[in-house]
């Protein structure tokens, strides 16, 4: 059990703010909120199960020491990344008709989730969990579907953005805690120079995502208003 609530809580922490959950909410507006969780659902149980193979396959490989410090490491990085956040083009939510809203949700999740944050967390809490696959499968897709569906009922009934800031900020410190201690428990047996290289790594990653901060996004519906705008405040 431990592996299918640390699974569900990792993923639905790793998807706020993420792309997908914009996504969701974008789609939600178009189509009736079931079918778009039902193409979640759907999606995410195919994308995580190539991801909890992949997180069990390494466990073949690498001793657990090493799995647990890699594993601690990159939850690290999803902490810069969700710190960093993520944005979605308008254009690839612009479908208003389709004939079958249902495979366009699912095959629009199914290659966003394709290496995004909560595939890669998948896979970090897989090699976590190595005897546990199954849970961590069960576990990550349920907190992808309960993350995005509590998204669109709060956007629902909202109708207007949440802070997105404090929620990245809340949702990297726990994704840096929780790296943190499977860092130390994995990293305790190996030499004192690995750890000078991850932190090294860790500097390097931070700075990438940090570096510069990204414009707000706008939220949809309002680009065509803002065009509208420009040509009347330029005479």
């Amino acid at each position: 059990m431990e592996a299918f609530w640390a699974s569900l809580g990792l993923v639905f922490i790793a998807e706020l703010g993420d792309k997908t959950q914009l996504v969701a909410l974008s789609l939600a507006a178009r189509f009736r909120t079931r079918i778009v969780l039902a193409g979640i659902l759907t999606a995410t149980l195919a994308v995580h199960i190539l991801s909890v193979v992949l997180g069990g396959c390494a466990e073949k490989c690498l001793p657990r020491d090493w799995i647990a410090f890699l594993a601690g490491m990159a939850f690290i990085v999803f902490g810069f990344w969700t710190l960093r956040g993520d944005c979605v083009d308008e254009e690839s939510c612009s479908i208003n008709r389709c004939p079958n809203p249902f495979w366009l949700v699912t095959v629009t999740f199914f290659l966003a989730e394709l290496g995004d944050k909560t595939m890669l967390t998948t896979i970090a809490a897989a090699t976590r969990y190595p005897m546990a696959l199954k849970a961590v499968w069960l576990g990550s897709s349920l907190g992808m579907v309960v993350s995005d569906g509590l998204a669109i009922l709060i956007g629902k009934l909202l109708g207007a953005r949440l802070p997105e800031r404090a929620v990245k900020i809340g949702a990297s410190l726990i994704f840096f805690s929780f790296g943190l201690v499977s860092a130390v428990q994995g990293g305790r047996s190996l030499h004192p120079a690995l750890w000078v290289a991850g932190a090294g790594c860790l500097a390097l990653v931070g700075y990438f995502f940090l570096r510069g901060s990204r414009p707000a996004a706008i939220p949809l519906g309002l680009e065509a208003e803002e065009d509208l705008a420009e040509p009347a405040l330029t005479r």
